[in-house]
């Protein structure tokens, strides 16, 4: 892909999270997706791709827009996978909270896992640490062997857990081996990228959270040299079928990050909505506002971060959307 489009890419989630801000803190999680959703899908429109959205806002007859499947770009150019989420962290943004990003990656064409929206049992880390998870291995082990690749001592590394009733036993497990524990109430792609940035104070990320928002965090895991395994959990026989058309028929297989990204012909954008540890938050002022964006590239693992002045009364009509 030409480096370029990176930069196109970046007009995506700003546009998303330019409107989505707007809604921050007023209660209304699905206001404030919708307004994401419809701000990403009409930036695509002007960019020269023929994209594929193999991650989004569900089916075909689930999502107005940005469904799976769905033709985005304008139909020319680079054939490309699209993975979004247009907004990661629907709650973070209506309670005011800190941690929401509009997201996406895009890969060449088949180049992406197609994940479909069920549960995904994963750990993560930085490339720091690349060789010393093991998704079968218990937590304890993964958080001493994290701890010696990284020269730390245990009580130094910070695992990052989404705060569920099935996550206690890792929970535990992690208090008792000694490890610094940060729970988080949502959006689990932020936090895997912080694995991968130095001072983060996030060191590994561990637990069960969406698959899609799995697929997301390898790619930005692949730019940056980091690590991830792993493994899907189907609850019915509708995902059972699922991963047998992905081609998936041992339900225990353990997927690598080459499994879930398949080339480093990819490219993670990110733009922060609220803050986070990694981006600032959208910041409006009268007229104009700032957004904060990270774009990694696989080819070549340059990561820029973008820090950008909108002015509203110079913009298109689609980062003027109220709601």
């Amino acid at each position: 892909m030409e480096r370029e489009l990176a930069i196109e890419f970046a007009r995506v989630t700003e546009a998303a999270a330019l409107n989505s801000a707007r809604w921050m803190g007023k209660g209304d999680k699905i206001a404030a997706d919708d307004a994401a959703v419809k701000a990403m899908r009409s930036m695509f429109d002007t960019i020269h791709i023929e994209g594929k959205v193999v991650i989004g806002e569900g089916e075909m007859d689930e999502a107005p827009m940005l469904y799976i499947g769905e033709k985005v770009g304008l139909g020319e150019g680079v054939k490309v996978d699209i993975a979004v989420d247009p907004l990661e962290g629907t709650n973070l943004v209506a309670k005011g909270m800190n941690g929401a990003i509009a997201v996406m990656a895009v890969a060449k064409e088949d180049c992406l896992l197609h994940a479909p929206d069920m549960y995904m049992d994963k750990i993560a880390v930085g490339p720091l640490a690349v060789g010393a998870i093991d998704l079968d291995a218990s937590p304890e082990e993964n958080v001493r062997n994290v701890a010696q690749k990284l020269g730390k001592k245990i009580e130094e590394v910070t695992v990052v857990i989404l705060d569920r009733p099935r996550h206690q036993k890792i929970i535990n497990a992690i208090r008792k081996a000694g490890a610094r524990i940060k729970l988080i109430t949502d959006g689990d792609v932020s936090p895997v990228v912080a694995t991968a940035i130095p001072d983060s104070g996030v060191d590994m990320v561990i637990g069960i959270g969406g698959a899609p928002e799995g697929v997301l965090a390898a790619a930005a895991l692949k730019c940056m040299g980091g690590d991830m395994r792993a493994r899907l959990i189907p609850e019915n026989e509708e995902e059972l079928r699922r991963m047998k058309e992905m081609g998936i028929t041992d339900t225990k297989k353990v997927l690598t990050i080459d499994d879930l990204v398949k080339t480093d012909e990819v490219v993670f954008v990110a733009t922060g909505i609220t803050d986070g540890e990694t981006l600032k938050g959208v910041r409006f002022f009268n007229d104009r506002a700032t957004t904060h964006t990270v774009v990694m590239r696989g080819k070549t693992g340059t990561i820029r971060f973008i820090e950008a002045y909108h002015y509203f009364s110079r913009k298109p009509h689609y980062v003027r959307m109220d709601g």
